[in-house]
């Protein structure tokens, strides 16, 4: 019986490359790797000097954040919430629960920190009223739980994954990221057991396609240029979004950011960068902080030569919406941050 021959992809060769339109715009390794460890340097000589919160611009009394709170604080947030409740009833006023509105109208961009925030203001859930007895109801069912979703194991299912120079450990057991094979390793849901994470990269490299990341996971990118490749696959989970998040703060690498060309790519961007509208009140721990452009950008069509067959046409929808992506604050305060 023959041997079966293994398929192996071969490099261009060089009679191959210079038919490339790009391949003199290209600078040399040396330089690209000169400039990405002035890059490393620079991140981590900005983290060491901290970041900016609601309460250095005034914006605690005003805004709401999720933080960790002792138990004592806790204990003390019930009790004067059962005061307030039982009062109310004696009184004759009834029975209300006080949320926090996550309307349109209730966020808030705030330019100095480059996210988005929740405001202060909150809607009532009275149980006298028939409109909104129901929601009170599972308002009043989910605070008996008084558990984290996590901590209850009702997690998200594995969605983003990650590969290359980067070590941590998952509940316990070691992960080393160069040897997970071309589809890496998936993230974790609860990062709450993810920690330890050591790496000699000089940059984290976030990807918004799949297929672009099995590429780059296939030519082993990060030996060439030592990186970590993340990607969440198209629009972003939370999993991926607070893996990124704590990749940055204690690694201290700067992220660069490959995503299409197009107002969906854009606005995934914007999700890792500037945070989301639904999850506004998290957006402290979901969002990463300068995030760089790395492209595609609309200008490096034509500035590499890139094929028309490359390239697809704006629908109607895209048009729209890169309309409305626009008008957003995060793009209108912040202009320079996303000129192509």
């Amino acid at each position: 019986m023959a041997d079966k021959k293994k398929r192996r992809r071969t490099d261009p060769s060089d009679s191959d490359q210079q038919h490339l339109p790009f391949r003199n715009s290209l600078k040399s390794d040396e330089i690209i790797l000169q400039t990405l460890k002035d890059l490393c340097s620079s991140s981590s000589s900005d983290g060491a000097t901290g970041t900016l919160t609601l309460s250095d611009l005034g914006l605690a009394s005003t805004c709401r954040e999720v933080a960790d709170l002792s138990l004592s604080s806790v204990q003390s947030t019930i009790e004067t919430l059962i005061l307030r409740l039982t009062h109310s009833i004696l009184s004759g006023q009834g029975f209300s629960f006080s949320v926090p509105s996550r309307s349109s109208a209730n966020q808030l961009y705030v330019p100095e920190l480059d996210r988005i925030v929740l405001k202060d203001k909150s809607s009532l859930r009275p149980f006298a009223n028939v409109s909104t007895v129901r929601k009170s109801a599972v308002t009043t069912r989910i605070l008996q739980l008084i558990h984290q979703l996590s901590s209850l194991n009702v997690i998200a299912s594995e969605k983003g994954v990650v590969v290359g120079r980067l070590i941590f450990s998952d509940n316990g057991d070691m992960i080393d990221c160069t040897k997970m094979g071309m589809g890496g390793k998936a993230i974790p849901p609860n990062i709450d057991r993810v920690g330890d994470m050591q790496s000699d990269a000089l940059f984290i490299l976030l990807v918004e396609k799949d297929a672009a990341y099995i590429r780059l996971a296939e030519d082993r990118f990060y030996n060439r240029f030592p990186c970590i490749i993340v990607t969440a696959k198209g629009q972003p989970d939370v999993a991926t979004r607070l893996f990124l998040r704590k990749m940055k703060t204690e690694l201290k690498l700067p992220v660069l950011a490959l995503v299409d060309s197009d107002p969906y790519g854009l606005k995934i961007l914007s999700v890792y960068g500037c945070g989301s509208k639904n999850m506004s009140y998290d957006s402290a721990n979901l969002t990463t902080p300068d995030i760089k452009w790395l492209g595609i950008r609309p200008s490096d069509l034509d500035k590499y030569s890139i094929p028309e067959q490359c390239r697809l046409p704006m629908t109607e929808q895209d048009i729209k919406t890169g309309k409305d992506l626009l008008e957003e604050d995060f793009v209108k305060k912040n202009p320079g941050g996303w000129r192509s």
